[in-house]
């Protein structure tokens, strides 16, 4: 068996592109089995807060897209193309759903102390979670009660991730974060990097160049 692929992803939960790429990166990573089943894979989730500046309370979600893309007839297509994307991905997003958009500070601290406390199939499904509550469930993930309640669902110990949340809005500068130029980018072996949501042939293509790649006797 090879050493593992090392594959870490810059990803924001506010980004819909992220998700999106979570998808796509989902499906490389099946196709990868398929051909390359003795190369194990290793994924490090690491948060980047596009947003910094949000109150703790977060904005209107509605009101924060009219004014950064300027027109209603902007925002109609912004939406649209995102919509577009996320159903050929295979996600059903609600951006209508969505009240407010939050301060993700505490969102991220919620996940990097959750990664200590349980599997990685765990945390994936917190992190699945988390989307799915800002995009298809509209809930608010700048709301402490909130974040503790879905670690709670998926099985965390909510009373020791609960020290984890500040709730006062302050920036979250997660290990690595100012390493990525955007999000999503995903750099595989600490080397090779790709920005944006890559179709998942793009992404497997990549994951195959890195394990041709990698020196022999090195990890994949």
């Amino acid at each position: 068996m090879n050493r593992p692929l090392h594959i870490s992803v810059y990803f924001d939960f506010i980004c819909p592109w992220c998700l999106i790429g979570k998808r796509n990166l989902s499906q490389a990573l099946q196709l990868l089995a398929r051909q390359q089943p003795q190369t194990p894979v290793e994924l490090d989730w690491i948060g980047v807060q596009l947003l910094p500046d949000l109150p703790a309370s977060g904005v209107p979600f509605a009101e924060f897209y009219l004014n950064r893309l300027g027109s209603t007839q902007a925002v109609r297509q912004r939406q649209a193309q995102v919509q577009a994307a996320a159903a050929r991905a295979g996600l059903d997003i609600d951006l209508q759903r969505i009240p407010r958009m939050p301060n993700s500070a505490d969102a991220h601290r919620l996940l990097v102390h959750a990664s200590a406390l349980g599997s990685a199939a765990q945390l994936d499904a917190l992190l699945e979670r988390l989307f799915a509550a800002y995009f298809m469930r509209g809930e608010d993930l700048g709301d402490s009660a909130t974040l503790l309640q879905i670690a709670a669902e998926c099985g965390y110990p909510a009373a020791q991730l609960a020290n984890s949340l500040r709730g006062d809005g302050s920036p979250f500068y997660g290990p690595g974060a100012h390493s990525s130029g955007g999000v999503p980018t995903f750099v595989i072996n600490q080397r090779l990097a790709l920005s944006g949501a890559q179709p998942p042939e793009v992404l497997l293509g990549a994951l195959l160049r890195a394990i041709e790649q990698a020196p022999q006797g090195s990890p994949a």
